[in-house]
């Protein structure tokens, strides 16, 4: 019995002995896995959503991002073991140039931190750098601990400088500044997702990913042949002029779509705070802080929507077209150009021909730009009808365009549209206007009246190309009938063809277009903007090119038209055929020949010069 009992307590000795074990080993257990989990690398952290790309109207990208890696330090996995700290020091030091020192300050400061980016933007291949030096230590790989990669994206531009001004550029949060980018910043932005772990109940680790959303895709009007047409001769004018501003325009009158625009020099989407196109080395070194910043907002201004200007003799064919509509003159009517025009208070206002064309046509008016003319076909209009076509015409209003930074120029208020106003503001003088907004209001002049928003983006799709909105064309309202369009139009061929555009001619082209010289203001510094504004038309497309050029810095040509029409021809010889706009031979039987017997004209007329300024210059005395 007692051999029993002794055998009894010893196997209840033996289970008690065993539990304790138990009880201790699942204690141990749990203070194990404690430890192990504050050792390891949980953060969270953020999933880049890729922004949306932007194209050509053809496909072309001219933005996109491009995935790149950003390194990542976790000091706490780090500092856990001496041969972590050396083998991942050392590694960081191989690799990336980091000095040791450096590494270890940022350990000791930052030692309970999980994510420490140590660099940013790295490519695939300096990030493979750091995996295949880290697998050539073989065995030792294991002591590189805490450093690891996350995904993220670079803005990239793959044709550099091309249609800078329209599509603009990211800052380093990935945020949109100017043009395309900044306007439609929301669009193409993605959503970053998350990922992140935490601990259960039972202290097992459940990670946790909330996916990315990527941003849209933006197809704009642009085309990337045309604005490189156009680049490539603005370029070359400045290098052989110069001039504080050349601006060009191209678009499709029949929808307000933008081809191409250009201000000034293009700059490097990719560097965009690089100066060195412009300046050179030795001006950028002796730039103060605040100079440099200034000649870079000056380098990312977009001149044709940010910058008012009196428009010149281009505002002509608007004031004849004001008056034919309102039937205060006729197509037949006759005008006494006799130099000059006189107003109360001893003012005189006069033509640039200050001789005088003598008795003209209605269509010589606009073709050999007559201040006299327009000056008094205004008075027929009045102050009322002069305002309400400025305002009709979208002057002194934004247009709506797709960018940001657009100004809206500033017309007299009815009030103040007296009878010197009216004189001085027939020819294009005393208001301000943007190029977008002459470009946009000359389209309804030459398509029959239609006043269409100007843009730059003709539709926004998915990351997978699923079509989320097209941009159709908006109607804003009517301006002019088509009848009054048409006459435009047939004194805007005469312009070229025998008046003061005919170096904008192109040999088989039938062109329409108004030259333009004002001078700014204090008109005492006898600075000059000279510009032409000229349209083509075909089956395919109604195309309107519009060139501005403010102070030419060749003082020879400073206050004529000629730098102006020699680049507008230069740009449209090169673009036409490509959109599939083709000479047509012989077309001096489109044009409208001028019975000369029908008007008394004044010999000038014939013996004009046509790179004069027409209009603008010394036009006021007392």
């Amino acid at each position: 019995m007692q051999a029993r009992l002794l055998l009894v307590f010893c196997v209840i000795l033996a289970i008690l002995i065993g539990l304790i074990a138990r009880i201790v080993f699942i204690t141990n257990q749990d203070k194990y896995k404690k430890g192990a989990l504050e050792l390891r690398s949980y953060v969270t952290s953020e999933i880049p959503g890729k922004r949306g790309d932007i194209l050509d109207r053809n496909g072309n990208v001219l933005a996109t991002g491009e995935i790149v890696y950003n390194l990542i330090l976790d000091p706490k996995v780090v500092l856990n073991k001496n041969a972590y700290t050396e083998a991942s020091v050392t590694a960081l030091n191989r690799v990336y140039g980091f000095e040791e020192e450096k590494i270890l300050t940022i350990l000791n400061e930052k030692s309970q931190s999980n994510y420490v980016v140590l660099k940013k933007q790295l490519s695939y291949t300096e990030k493979c750098a750091f995996t295949d030096y880290v697998e050539s230590l073989g065995k030792n790989s294991n002591n590189v601990k805490g450093i690891w990669f996350e995904e993220d994206y670079k803005r990239v531009y793959p044709y550099g400088c091309l249609a800078s001004h329209v599509v603009g550029f990211t800052d380093s949060e990935g945020n949109g500044n100017y043009g395309i980018e900044q306007y439609y910043n929301d669009v193409l932005k993605g959503t970053n997702g998350r990922k992140y772990g935490y601990y259960d109940g039972s202290l097992n680790i459940v990670d946790t990913v909330k996916n990315p959303v990527d941003g849209n895709n933006i197809v704009s009007t642009i085309d990337a042949n045309v604005q490189r047409t156009i680049e490539k001769y603005t370029e070359q004018f400045l290098k052989t002029y110069g001039a504080h501003n050349v601006g060009v325009i191209v678009m499709d009158a029949d929808s307000g779509e933008i081809y191409g625009m250009q201000s000034n020099y293009s700059y490097d989407l990719n560097d965009p705070r690089d100066l060195s196109k412009i300046y050179s080395a030795e001006t950028i070194a002796a730039m103060t802080d605040e100079e440099q910043v200034k000649a870079l907002y000056d380098m990312w201004r977009n001149f044709c929507v940010s910058d008012a200007y009196e428009p010149g003799s281009i505002y002509k064919p608007f004031t004849v077209a004001a008056a034919l509509e309102e039937n205060s003159i006729s197509k037949d009517s006759l005008w006494i150009c006799d130099g000059v025009e006189d107003f109360p208070g001893d003012v005189h206002i006069h033509c640039s021909n200050k001789k005088g064309h003598g008795q003209i046509s209605l269509a010589q008016s606009i073709m050999l730009s007559c201040n006299d003319a327009l000056m008094q076909i205004a008075k027929t209009e009045g102050r009322d009808v002069f305002a309400k076509y400025q305002k009709k015409f979208g002057l002194g209003s934004l247009t709506g365009i797709d960018l940001p930074g657009e100004t809206s120029g500033q017309c007299f208020a009815l009030k103040d549209l007296n009878e010197t106003e009216i004189a001085t503001s027939s020819f294009g003088q005393g208001f301000t206007v943007t190029m977008v907004q002459m470009a946009s209001a000359f389209c309804s002049l030459v398509n029959g009246g239609v006043y269409y928003e100007p843009h730059t983006v003709r539709k926004i799709q998915s990351a997978d190309g699923t079509l989320i909105k097209k941009k159709n064309p908006i109607s804003v309202g009517k301006t002019i009938s088509e009848a009054t369009g048409e006459y435009i139009k047939e004194a805007l061929y005469m312009t070229v063809s025998q008046g003061t555009g005919t170096k904008a001619n192109i040999k088989g082209y039938l062109i329409g277009g108004k030259t333009g010289t004002s001078q700014k203001l204090p008109r005492e510094d006898e600075k000059y903007l000279v510009s032409f504004l000229g349209f083509i038309q075909s089956e395919d497309i109604n195309a309107v090119i519009y060139v501005v050029v403010d102070e030419c810095q060749d003082p020879e040509q400073a206050a004529k038209c000629a730098p102006a029409m020699v680049l507008f021809k230069q740009i449209a010889e090169e673009i036409l055929p490509y959109l599939h706009i083709y000479p047509e031979g012989e077309i001096s039987y489109k044009l409208r020949v001028i019975d000369e017997d029908s008007v008394t004209v004044n010999p000038l007329v014939t013996n004009f010069d046509p790179n004069d300024s027409e209009g603008a210059a010394n036009v006021f005395s007392r």
